[in-house]
This record gives structure tokens, sequence and C-alpha cells, in this order.
């Protein structure tokens, strides 16, 4: 390692893509619990799984190398690029997730069964299902679900049917999208990096999305129509819904093949829906409305805690 630097083993880790498991601090925020002890241990619970996850990204890397190279993005990865050997990936691969199991197992038991549930889900999806026409999608949205059970288990916090529902919706979106965006890059290269790829095409996907979308949608909404309906804790939580509305409105837009034609950044673009934590963190209005949602949640919470809602 010291030859190369540490640099290329942390890439082959994809930090950026840690984004994704900031849905473990979704738990404490949805419930409206916050305190320096939830905070601290969700922070845990979201470092466990970035170290999780991370360890897969080796895994599936090293075993894709050969499609990864003929990727117009994935062939800069550091083990398709040659940076990182495969048993040097595979190494740090195993010696992460030995100590994200066992730490979270020692934190609580249940946090620690989370992260063993979402490693046997990666081997599956490894194995077979990423293969599986429907299942390759319904896997990636089950990886963002145990995030969010992640952060639960840590903090003891007990979940609502509202927030699992909207939850799963949300990922299941973003599972279409990510595949929507592998079939139209793949147009685009004329090379096809799934097989599965072969199974769907853009009308399906769309009408997939739009299920999912509507039901993304509702649910939110019913959830935020407040304790009438066994949701938020207030009925304030409405004035967020426009944010959500707009988030998801901005994100089909992004991926959308007339805004990929005509942003002109060449064929990688077009493959930006496959990296949702790229659009989060690249695209201003989007980050900008995750923010002032945020912000919204948190001075409705105060206000509510303070009495000052009717």
């Amino acid at each position: 390692m010291a030859d190369k630097g540490l640099t290329p083993y942390l890439m082959a880790l994809r930090p950026h893509q840690w984004s994704k498991s900031l849905v473990v601090f979704a738990a404490p925020l949805f419930s409206f619990q916050f305190s320096h002890v939830i905070f601290l241990n969700s922070f845990l619970a979201f470092t466990l799984f970035c170290a999780t996850s991370s360890g897969f990204y080796l895994i599936n890397d090293s075993f894709d190398v050969k499609s990864d190279r003929r990727h117009p993005v994935k062939c800069k990865r550091p083990i398709a690029a040659g940076l990182v050997s495969i048993p040097e990936a595979l190494l740090l691969a195993a010696l992460l997730l030995i100590i994200a199991v066992v730490f979270g197992w020692r934190h609580a038991h249940l946090l620690g069964a989370t992260l063993v549930a979402y490693a046997l889900l990666q081997v599956a999806y490894n194995l077979k299902l990423k293969q599986t026409v429907i299942l390759d999608i319904v896997a990636i949205a089950t990886g963002f679900v145990l995030r969010a059970c992640a952060g639960a288990a840590a903090t003891g916090i007990t979940l609502s049917t509202w927030f699992l529902v909207c939850t799963a919706m949300l990922a299941l979106f973003l599972g279409v999208e990510k595949r929507k965006a592998e079939l139209r890059l793949g147009q685009i290269q004329g090379t096809n990096t799934r097989k599965v790829l072969n199974r769907y095409s853009l009308p399906l996907l769309n009408r997939i999305e739009s299920t999912v979308t509507t039901g993304a949608v509702m649910s939110y909404a019913l959830w935020s129509a407040g304790p009438v309906l066994q949701g938020a804790p207030t009925p304030w939580m409405m004035i967020t819904l426009p944010f959500v509305l707009y988030g998801i409105f901005r994100y089909q837009l992004l991926s959308d093949p007339s805004e990929v034609a005509r942003q002109s950044h060449g064929p990688s673009y077009g493959g930006r829906g496959e990296r949702p934590e790229e659009i989060l963190l690249t695209d201003r209005p989007m980050a900008l409305v995750v923010v002032v949602w945020a912000i919204a949640v948190v001075v409705i919470l105060f206000l509510h805690k303070q009495g000052l809602l009717p």
C-alpha cells in the first residue's frame, strides 16, 4: 500500500456512495426524537453501514472487473483500473465486514442482526438476484429499508407503518431509476453491462416508476397528515409535502432522456440516474430542496415541542 499510497484504496471504498447510509438517521427524524445519545447511536449505525457497504463494493468490483472495464464510467474504478489488486480488495472487504458486524452486535443485537441481514442480501444479490428481473429492483430497495431499520435498531426507536411504507416506496423509486439509467446508457453506448437489462424496456420501467412514485407520495402524505392517521405528531408536517414532491419531480427530470440530451455532458451523464448520491451532491436545486425540507422538519419539531402549534 505504501508504494501506491492510500488514495486508490480509499476510492475503492466508494466514499461518495456513503450518502446512501444517511437513511439511518431517518428513524429518529421521522419519530421526532432527538438527543445527543440518539445522534451518537445513529452515527454509529451510519459508520457501520458505510463499512459494510464498502466491503461489498470491494467484493462486487472484484467479481465484476471484466464488465466494469467495458463500462464508460466504472472502468475508472481503482480495481478495474488495476490500481488495487483483487486479493487486496477482498482482504480489505473481509476486515471491514468482520469489524462492522462485531461492533454492531456488541452495541445492540438487533443492529448486528440487521447488518447480517444486509450482508446476506448482498450475497444473494450478487449470486442471483441482480440477474433476476423485478427482484433485482426489490433487492436494491430492501437495502435502503434495512439501513432505515438499522437506525431504529441502534437507537431503540419503534418504526411506524407509514415510515416503512414510505421508505420502501422511495427506495423502489431509486431502484427503478437506477435500472432506467443503466438501460439508457447501454442504448447510447451500444453495449449491455447487465444481462437483466435484456428483460427490461423503458416503457415497462416507466409504468413501474409511476406506481411506486404514487405510492411514495401517498404514503408520505398520509404520514404527514398527523396523529389522526397514526402518522406524524402534528399535521403541520403537511407543509413539507411540496418539498418531497419537488425532489421526486426534479429527480425524474434529471433522468429524462430529453433532459440528458439537452445537457450534452457526454454519454456518462446519461448514467447519472444510476448514481443517486451523485445527483444529490452535484445538483444544486436537489441539494437545496433537501436542506430546506430538513430545516422545515426541525422547525416544526421545535415549535411542536414548545406547544406553539395548534
